[in-house]
């Protein structure tokens, strides 16, 4: 019988590494001088404070970009409000998702069912999810269709057992 895992795993090497260019850039750049504004890797967010909230709108960007070109999903980002900080600075923190939590594990559960592929079923182990099946077309077709959904989460699909 032929099965996958479905997981979503971050990168925090290249997370690590774009938040060191994003705070290159931000001590380099002439419209952030003055604003002391900072972003900095936590254990598992990012946290980004500034003068004010137009600064941590444009510092916000400054990350995305970064993440986005190392190949980082911004879905893996989870913003929270921002917040007012002392001397009328604002900081807000974005919280890494990695891991399928139980209720994205159910609509996984429930959007492969929705498939109809014959003989193909979904087990939750942990924080990811096993996909079996007794056709690899079948499998390489639920691949495709998770694929093109949306889910709010970065899937990747590992483990292909023939």
């Amino acid at each position: 019988m032929a099965t996958f895992d479905v997981v979503s795993e971050v990168d925090m090497q290249e997370v690590r590494n774009a938040v060191d260019q994003a705070a290159r850039e931000v001590s380099q750049r002439f419209d952030f001088k003055g604003t002391d504004s900072s972003v900095e890797l936590g254990e598992d967010a990012i946290n980004m404070a500034s003068g004010s909230e137009d600064r941590l709108a444009a510092l916000r960007q400054v990350l995305e970009e970064k993440l986005v070109r190392r190949k980082v999903s911004l879905k893996v980002l989870d913003y929270s409000d921002i917040e007012p900080a002392s001397g009328g600075s604002v900081r807000q923190s974005a919280q890494l998702q990695a891991g399928i939590a139980a209720d994205k594990a159910k609509e996984l559960h429930k959007f492969i069912k929705g498939l109809s592929l014959k003989g193909v079923q979904s087990s939750t182990q942990g924080d990811q999810l096993r996909v079996s099946g007794k056709k690899r077309d079948d499998l390489q077709a639920a691949i495709a269709a998770l694929k093109e959904a949306d889910f709010g989460l970065p899937l990747q699909f590992t483990n292909f057992r023939d």
